[in-house]
């Protein structure tokens, strides 16, 4: 799956759900309903953080093999940094969840911008 999504277009964030569900539908690893759920909310959290902090729109891109690999890429440069959540709790906690739920997760500098990814099922990375 490949998707580009125009900076603060939220409404794209429910289309790249319902994408990533189709192509998670076909995922056959054990427990893959569980982590199909966990993959649409952390999915859901990098796409807002793209949309909402970075000017230019992003890219995402999901890859499954015996892990999902999801990729949110944008076009600032600069590393997003996990922060407090605010205290009327809307927000600040993409990236906490992201920490807490994926196998494995980490940002990676590209020639303009950067890509926020994480990893889910086939055991530890």
């Amino acid at each position: 799956m490949e998707r580009k999504v125009r900076h603060a277009d939220l409404k794209a964030v429910g289309e790249v759900r319902r994408e990533l569900r189709q192509l998670l539908s076909r995922w056959t690893v054990p427990g893959g309903g569980e982590l199909a759920e966990v993959a649409t909310l952390l999915t859901s959290e990098l796409v807002t953080n793209a949309l909402v902090h970075a000017e230019g729109g992003a890219v995402v891109t999901a890859r499954v093999s015996d892990r999902l690999r999801v990729e949110v890429r944008d076009f600032v440069p600069g590393r997003p940094e996990p922060r407090p959540p605010t205290t009327d709790g809307t927000s600040g906690r993409g990236l906490m969840l992201v920490r807490s739920l994926a196998d494995a997760w980490g940002i990676r500098a590209e020639s303009l911008g950067k890509s926020v990814w994480f990893e889910l099922g086939g055991g530890p990375a």
